[in-house]
């Protein structure tokens, strides 16, 4: 006998996360550089570990991340349209602010 949990927390595909924080290219780099990072994962942590590999891999050293979300929608404006898209289709998308 299967029993579905009550929990919304606990979703059949992975949710759609938005990261907001600010992430830096060099050694003492004081300003940084404002970021949205959208992507699919099962959960907050992974959604976490794979936002900092894709800014590493990126050329950014460092990130502070401020604030985690899950989307429900898609968004109408650009860039943040298309970064939900690509996050649908399993990107992680990087959105720089300058």
């Amino acid at each position: 006998m299967g029993v579905s949990p009550d929990n919304d927390n606990t979703a059949d595909e992975p949710m759609v996360f938005i990261i907001i924080g600010k992430a830096y290219e060099h050694d003492g780099d004081e300003e940084g550089v404002d970021i949205h990072v959208m992507l699919r994962a099962p959960d907050d942590d992974t959604a976490v570990r794979e936002t900092l590999n894709a800014l590493s891999a990126e050329g950014f050293l460092e990130a502070d991340l401020d604030q985690i979300g899950t989307l429900t929608d898609a968004p109408d404006e650009e860039p943040h349209a298309s970064a939900y898209q690509g996050a649908l289709e399993g990107e992680v998308a990087i959105i720089r602010f300058t």
